[in-house]
């Protein structure tokens, strides 16, 4: 959520933001209720202190014996009270409606994000490693889990329907290493505390982090509880510290959770959608930072280089890409996209997007520090990043290392959590 000062102050800048990312917000209706808000509430301080004043004279008149005169100023005082309680009543009305106006306006894009209207604008700003070549015909990630039954794609739409997975034998073992991998990589090499957060959250914390009330379709809804399954371990994560004051001697503070992940919309994109590219319910090691403003973009620099190593470790071709304005998501200012490259497919599939909130997600949170004691409280920064999603990276691990004879090598650093070198051919 923005400062709404500044969307008062601001509100041809606000108007551009949005719409460089595609979004419609209702500016002028915001003005108008904040206007008459604005008013109201100095009204009311008026009544409010002429209501006091009015209530101290007519205790002097009756201290004093002149309770006639003191009768005239009742009448007044009754109806200063009327007024304040219709007044208080209608306040209430038009900061309801501020705040579900404040909650449609996205985030502004920074500065340094490229101006764009498609992918097609999106900067590529790396690229690591070198393309597999192979002396035979590659077979895509599908195929070579089923040909050594470590995916099984028609029992997970048995059981839960289009959209879910069963991992079976070294398909579950390779699955399990990858995040226990991760999360080990990010807290023992690059200093993240590990979280394991709950995988359902209420809508205080889904509005915290922007995906209410703007993405409510997109969600896994428990009508009876009011409560989601999470869409990624941003959610809870993020909101650990949701009305908390931090100090600074504790920032940044950075945090790794491996969770499951749930998304409606996973199948609506119309493309991507055969083998493990697109999924209902996904694994995914995420990366979570609080820290001061002046220090953000920096952490997020640090944070993609946190995603980036995990690929590099692996051995993974990939790029990095710094998203145009038209592909920044609602909350963010800045992202950068990491895209592996599948072979077998010959297409680069998006695996980590590292991200900088800014105050976006702190102030529709209530998450604050304070620069030293007795100072005022200010809105950290919040980042994160996928440090990294699953299941594309299985497909991509499967097409990258798999051999003529049918078998798949393990990367060296997953083979003291796989317990073998290699899946071996059926």
């Amino acid at each position: 959520m923005l400062d709404r000062s500044f969307i008062r102050s601001n509100p041809d800048s606000v108007r551009e933001g949005a719409a460089l990312k595609r979004i419609e917000v209702p500016l002028d209706e915001f003005l108008t209720v904040d206007a008459e808000l604005r008013t109201l509430k100095t009204e009311l301080d008026g009544k409010r202190a002429e209501s006091n004043a009015t209530g101290k004279t007519i205790g002097e008149l009756m201290r004093a014996g002149k309770k006639d005169e003191a009768a005239s100023h009742q009448d007044r005082g009754k109806s200063l009270r009327e007024e304040i309680q219709s007044g208080e009543e209608r306040e209430r009305e038009l900061e309801a409606r501020l705040l579900e106006i404040e909650l449609q306006i996205p985030n502004m894009p920074h500065e340094s994000v490229p101006i764009g209207t498609s992918e097609e604008d999106n900067q590529v700003v790396l690229e690591w490693g070198e393309r597999p070549s192979f002396n035979f015909p590659p077979k895509p990630h599908w195929e070579i889990a089923e040909s050594l039954g470590i995916i099984d794609f028609a029992a997970g739409s048995k059981v839960s329907g289009s959209g879910f997975i069963v991992y079976r034998g070294f398909g579950a073992r390779l699955q399990r290493a990858l995040f226990n991998y991760m999360v080990d990589f990010q807290t023992q090499q690059r200093g993240y505390v590990e979280i394991y957060p709950p995988f359902v959250v209420n809508r205080a914390s889904l509005l915290g982090t922007g995906q209410l009330p703007k993405f409510e379709e997109d969600l896994y809804l428990m009508e009876r509880d009011d409560l989601f399954l999470i869409p990624t371990a941003e959610v809870p994560v993020t909101n650990i510290h949701r009305d908390e004051i931090l100090d600074s001697e504790q920032l940044p503070i950075k945090y790794a959770a491996f969770s499951a992940c749930f998304r409606r919309e996973a199948g609506a994109a119309g493309k991507d959608t055969r083998g493990l590219l697109r999924v209902h319910e996904f694994d995914k090691v995420e990366l979570v930072k609080f820290c001061t403003p002046e220090s953000s973009y920096a952490e997020l620099e640090t944070m993609r280089g946190d995603a980036e190593a995990v690929l590099q470790s692996l051995g993974l071709c990939y790029r990095t890409v710094m998203l145009c304005t038209a592909e920044l998501s609602f909350s963010n200012a800045k992202c950068y996209d990491l895209e592996i490259w599948a072979p077998a497919i010959e297409k680069h599939l998006e695996i980590s997007s590292a991200s900088n909130f800014e105050a976006f997600q702190a102030r529709r949170a209530n998450i604050r520090y304070r620069s030293e004691q007795g100072a005022k409280p200010q809105f950290v920064h919040t980042l994160n990043a996928s440090g990294v999603a699953l299941p594309r990276l299985m497909a991509v691990l499967l097409e990258t290392n798999q051999q003529e004879d049918g078998s798949v090598k393990i990367p060296e650093p997953l083979r003291p959590y796989v317990g073998t070198d290699v899946i071996p051919a059926n």
